[in-house]
């Protein structure tokens, strides 16, 4: 397919060839337009607001369409994580078993409810929290299971359902990205005890700005939600002003919950055209060596919310490269041809600033630096993969993705010359020796040379190692 567009040839994919309509994410229509002047018009604007107005309205819709008596709106998921915790009456110090890879509201959310987040390795394929680890890390202060469906995948919920009953733990799904999918026939939101949503305008059911949904079979654990999220006042008669407990305030607003219900009447439509977009370009890239892709087992749904690309230096014929200075060189050389690649989570949630220096509870696992050896797979995946986020979500992405299939197999034509790209960076390629009868011009110090399993950056040319 030619010179690669790192080195001089022509870009695969420009901006001007793409058109917006095929990207955007949200779409926003008429339809949305009208709701949000509609909901201006009305001057019904919060929860509070007596009436069957429309966060009402997007309450009894989701929880139709997840397939669940009840359903909480608020005010964005990681608000729907900490509410759900604390309607479960979960002990301060308790502890929640939280995958190791995940956005940082999985682990954020139980720690500002001052519960101590334990983290459990990965699955290799799916990405979602290993059963088997999992129970390895139940312990007589854990409380609580946090299945996330990353990326859009649901987890082994039958494997996590045993676990939770047989230790009595309460099974919360965090399914930020997963809107929409199904495991064995019923759609995730259903599958624990509580589940988590948000409206993200980033996720596959957004809103125009944040938001957050709850879904759960508990009329007990509804009605606790819906009493923190309104500074535990009892809305159900009157306004009294009286709070039965101390909350704060985490409601959706009515303009947010309009636009939802917009995007909802289209997600159904939406979702089996993601899916058929994203299956055609994972079929392109099948055969390529050294790409591990995302999947999907035949019990479940995928929503395809983030696509996430491993690359496997041994399976391209260059196991002496570090898998991060492969991935960098590979980073490069996409996105110079248009495809934008980035990594999603730098590192392992335990490895997170904020998290390393969490107050501790009395974990066992936070007494002591987070180290790589807990989280083997969790270390591996972040060091060796790259993602596509929000670009396929738009139902008329299929010739975009199509492009980026060319852009892919473009490199994969080109992968020699890479190689050597990412040998050069990593420092494994001999310096040429001088000629004898000439002075050696002054050069640049050598790159350093990258250990396996560590995170680093090229910045202009020089490999440096990640905080």
């Amino acid at each position: 397919m030619g010179k690669l567009a790192m080195l001089g040839g022509p870009r695969v994919l420009t901006v001007d060839q793409i058109p917006p309509q095929q990207v955007c994410w949200p779409v926003v229509t008429d339809a949305e337009r009208e709701s949000v002047l509609r909901v201006l018009d009305s001057g019904s604007f919060t929860s509070v607001a007596k009436g069957h107005g429309d966060i009402a309205l997007l309450e009894k819709e989701w929880a139709e369409f997840v397939g669940v008596p009840y359903c909480a709106a608020v005010s964005n998921g990681t608000a729907a994580i900490e509410l759900a915790l604390a309607a479960a009456g979960l002990e301060p110090g308790a502890e929640v078993l939280v995958p190791a890879l995940s956005f940082i509201a999985s682990a954020a959310a139980p720690a500002q409810r001052r519960l101590s987040p334990v983290f459990c390795d990965i699955d290799p394929v799916s990405y979602n929290i290993s059963h088997e680890a999992a129970a390895a890390a139940v312990t007589a202060r854990t409380q609580a299971i946090m299945a996330v469906h990353l990326h859009g995948l649901p987890c082994d919920m039958d494997a996590l359902r045993v676990l939770a009953d047989r230790h009595g733990l309460l099974l919360v799904e965090d399914a930020a990205q997963a809107h929409g999918a199904r495991y064995q026939d019923r759609n995730v939101g259903a599958l624990g005890d509580i589940a988590t949503f948000s409206l993200n305008a980033s996720k596959n059911l957004p809103t125009c700005g944040e938001g957050g949904l709850i879904t759960t079979s508990s009329e007990k654990l509804l009605q606790d939600v819906v009493l923190r999220r309104q500074f535990g006042e009892d809305l159900s008669g009157e306004r009294t002003y009286l709070s039965s407990l101390l909350a704060g305030n985490e409601k959706l607003s009515a303009v947010q919950a309009a636009f939802t219900r917009c995007q909802l009447s289209r997600l159904p439509g939406w979702h089996a055209a993601r899916d058929k977009n994203v299956r055609a370009l994972l079929a392109r890239l099948a055969d390529l060596p050294g790409l591990q892709l995302p999947s999907c087992p035949a019990d479940r749904t995928h929503a395809w919310h983030i696509l996430r690309f491993r690359f496997t230096p041994a399976a391209l014929g260059c196991p002496e490269i570090p898998a991060p200075a492969l991935r960098l060189v590979l980073q490069r050389a996409l996105r110079a041809e248009g495809v934008p690649l980035r990594p999603y989570q730098p590192v392992p949630l335990p490895a997170q600033p904020a998290l390393r220096h969490q107050a501790d509870h009395g974990s066992s696992q936070a007494a002591r630096p987070w180290r790589r050896e807990d989280h083997p797979v969790a270390s591996a995946v972040t060091d060796d993969s790259l993602t596509l986020q929000r670009w396929h979500l738009n139902p008329a992405s299929g010739p975009v993705l199509s492009r980026c299939a060319d852009a892919f197999e473009k490199i994969w034509e080109n992968m020699s010359t890479l190689i050597l790209v990412a040998r050069s960076a990593a420092g494994l390629l001999p310096s040429a020796p001088s000629a004898p009868s000439a002075p050696s011009p002054p050069t640049a110090p050598a790159p350093p040379t990258l250990p396996a399993n560590r995170g680093w950056k090229l910045e202009r040319g020089v490999a440096r190692e990640l905080a």
